[in-house]
């Protein structure tokens, strides 16, 4: 059974989405901000989604065309009949779900801009470790750091994303904008100097998703990665939030949020189509 979801559904849908947080954080954040329409996208943010009742989950496309699934059960047939038309520029979330979609939804040998599975992990906040932070403070992105944020979110898209110089510089420019328009994206300092930057890209209450971790080169190999996300997720705590998850890009960022107390969990798929992509049935 599929079925388009509207705002009478959303409250169910939520409920769904929230028993399944650890890997529904994407969707469930833009539920909660931006609603879902009847039968179109709930407002012009890229955000916004459409979602559909797929079997006994649930899977969303934004307005910018990220797919983002929460199918337990896997897909089921016909799915690709009630998106066709759409135009999709990736997906993420569960690595087995979202590689199962984009076979039925006929995209699986679409080109790729880029195409992970990344680790996931997950922590209890009353479980984490926060190291000796001496000589070191966490502040809000402020009007000092935009010009230095915006070199960093560039570099941070060419080395992990693969984007090109001129696409990753524009990203940032716009990314760091919508930090500084929340409230949710931190830079450790030392001494004044800035050598780490952190963030929240999906949070609820209850319950934060940590993502857009950035060192430069000069300054990796020293801790400041895991020093920055344990100091966020420490304010966090202090806020009141419970638990905190994240997938993480290398093997290094592993065993830095391992040693802060995060445990394993199921891999996360991260992939971006090199261009827009239409599903068709």
């Amino acid at each position: 059974m599929i079925r388009a979801a509207g705002p009478a559904d959303a409250e169910a849908v939520e409920a769904f989405l929230l028993r399944h947080v650890a890997g529904a954080m994407f969707p469930l954040s833009n539920l909660r901000l931006h609603g879902l329409g009847d039968g179109d996208f709930a407002g012009g943010h890229n955000h916004a989604m459409r979602v559909w009742w797929v079997g006994r989950g649930v899977l969303g496309v934004s307005r910018g065309g990220m797919i983002m699934p929460m199918l337990p059960d896997g897909p089921v047939p016909g799915l690709a009949a009630a998106l066709t038309g759409m135009m999709v520029t990736g997906a993420i979330g569960p690595a087995a779900q979202v590689r199962a979609v984009l076979g039925v939804l006929g995209l699986a040998d679409r080109r790729r801009a880029f195409d992970s599975d990344e680790p996931g992990f997950g922590l209890d906040l009353s479980d984490l470790r926060v190291p000796d932070a001496k000589g070191l403070a966490l502040v809000p992105l402020g009007d000092a750091h935009v010009a230095l944020m915006q070199d960093w979110q560039a570099a941070y898209r060419i080395e992990t994303l693969g984007a090109a110089p001129a696409e990753a510089a524009a990203q940032a420019a716009e990314a760091v904008a919508a930090y500084r328009a929340g409230d949710n994206y931190r830079v450790l300092v030392l001494d004044g100097v800035p050598v780490a930057f952190t963030g929240f890209n999906a949070r609820l209450p209850e319950i934060v998703q940590i993502g857009g971790v950035y060192v430069p080169p000069a300054s990796r190999n020293r801790g400041f990665a895991r020093l920055a996300v344990a100091l966020h997720l420490l304010e966090a705590r202090t806020a009141g939030v419970k638990r905190a998850v994240l997938f993480a890009a290398n093997a290094a960022a592993a065993r830095a949020y391992a040693g802060i107390g995060f445990q394993a969990a199921d891999p996360v798929a991260v992939v971006l189509f090199d261009g827009a992509q239409r599903v068709d049935a």
